[in-house]
């Protein structure tokens, strides 16, 4: 089968499309036939090991000293079962399926094995398998950290997003509204129309308004690109507020209620995929130059014909 294998860390240009063996599923397992996955911040962060200080010796560590030790890099997935092993029970062949497998990597191919009890589920029955790639990143980090916040406890919160344009930025948008929120979104003037798309209630174009001069305060402030400064972020919150960052040492757990939320909420019309532009798994390079800019708005999709 075709796979993508990063051969070291480093630039774009470490990612070679070559062939390897189809893995064989396990009795536990199920083969998935990948159709579409996607590149998000997290996966040019691990090809390239862009970590500062000590975060990068961890890193080195937890993946591979000189590269990968799982070399097929790619963390979401959307596809059909091709095969299922003997014990498996809740799948079947020609399912339409979409998953997470984190730190076990392995997505950036045209199959896939993975437990049947690992981050799998059938995919929202009308998200086409793009659709389905695209929301599961974005989505399962925004749902883990405004849970973390407790956003469920709070009566119609105020939530200002910090980099609401991202992946997990327009994410959080329309899960914060899935709550009640009121939600304000901080990007810049090439986002204003999608941020209001998305149905923020106000929006800060941090490239044309002084964030430090809001005089609003926020029950819960969620820095969706690891940038906004924390003394800041602290000092705009109320009594009791919540600050939450992707850009610490916290790591979003990967759980299959998060998925079944994403579906559930994409199947009702309250959730929609969004998505920047869309690739081939043999333009993977030209996929992660992209990401690598940082001007993508939402997700960049990889198709796996």
């Amino acid at each position: 089968m075709k796979a993508v294998i990063c051969t070291k860390y480093g630039p774009p240009e470490v990612l070679i499309l070559t062939q390897v063996e189809k893995p064989v599923p396990k009795d536990n397992e199920i083969l998935v036939a990948i159709k579409a996955t996607a590149v998000n911040s997290g996966d040019v962060r691990v090809r390239a090991l862009a970590v500062e200080g000590f975060l990068k010796i961890v890193m080195r560590f937890v993946l591979g000293f000189t590269k990968p030790r799982k070399p097929i890099l790619g963390t979401v997935f959307s596809g059909i079962v091709a095969q299922v092993g003997s014990k498996v029970q809740n799948f079947s062949a020609g399912d339409e399926v979409y998953g997470i497998t984190g730190f076990r990597f392995g997505t950036y191919a045209e199959y896939i094995a993975v437990a049947e009890k690992s981050v799998i589920t059938h995919k929202p029955a009308n998200a086409t398998f793009e659709e389905a790639a695209a929301i599961l990143f974005g989505g399962q980090t925004a749902i883990y950290f405004l849970q973390k916040a407790k956003i469920a406890e709070r009566v119609n919160p105020s939530v200002l997003i910090y980099g609401a344009t991202g992946a997990v930025g327009t994410a959080a948008v329309q899960l914060a509204k899935y709550y009640h929120a009121r939600v304000t979104a901080v990007c810049s003037s090439n986002g204003q129309d999608l941020a209001n798309k998305l149905g923020a209630d106000k929006v800060i174009l941090y490239d044309k308004e002084d964030l430090s001069q809001i005089p609003e305060k926020f029950d819960i402030f969620f820095d969706a690109v690891g940038k906004a400064p924390q003394k800041q972020a602290l000092n705009m919150l109320n009594k009791g507020g919540s600050y939450q960052t992707v850009g610490g040492l916290d790591v979003a757990d990967d759980k299959i209620e998060q998925l079944q939320l994403l579906r559930t909420l994409f199947e009702q019309g309250s959730y929609q995929a969004t998505i920047d532009r869309v690739f081939t798994l043999d333009e993977i390079v030209e996929a992660h130059r992209y990401v690598d800019t940082g001007r993508k708005k939402g997700n960049v999709v990889v198709k796996i014909p």
